[in-house]
């Protein structure tokens, strides 16, 4: 099983989703990308999942580009604007979903409202593709 999950940056919601699903099943091939990839990791994404027990740390920031002629089970879009960005995978790809979260690394206000944004938003790609692994990929 070969999963990429994309995102506009690859630093935040992308590295969350990737870290996650490599966790449920670490037989599961995941790869993570960006349609405009950062280069590097959003620290406070990074602080959040280490405190959910999950290291990415190790993780690259990536551009699509790298994964544009591979086969894939499950292509996922994370965001609105990776989701509109992705048609070069139409038939080389088995499946193609887009589950949309929040990007928290766009708040703005104190520390600690921007940190319960980063938390409440790694909960949220948790579950859902927690939800996604068990209904879908263990069936």
């Amino acid at each position: 099983m070969k999963i990429l999950i994309l995102c506009t940056g690859n630093s935040c919601r992308s590295q969350m989703a990737h870290g996650f699903l490599q966790s449920f099943d670490p037989n599961i091939t995941v790869c993570s990308a960006g349609t405009e990839a950062s280069g590097k990791l959003n620290p406070k994404a990074v602080a959040v999942m280490k405190e959910a027990g999950i290291d990415i740390s190790h993780h690259t920031s990536d551009p699509v580009d790298l994964y544009l002629d591979q086969e894939w089970d499950y292509v996922i879009t994370v965001c609105g604007g990776a989701n509109e960005s992705c048609p070069a995978f139409i038939g080389k790809v088995k499946h193609r979903l887009h589950m949309g979260f929040d990007d928290p690394s766009h708040v703005s206000g104190s520390e600690e409202f921007i940190k319960s944004e980063f938390i409440r938003v790694r909960d949220e790609i948790k579950d859902k593709f927690y939800t996604f692994y068990k209904n879908v990929l263990m069936c």
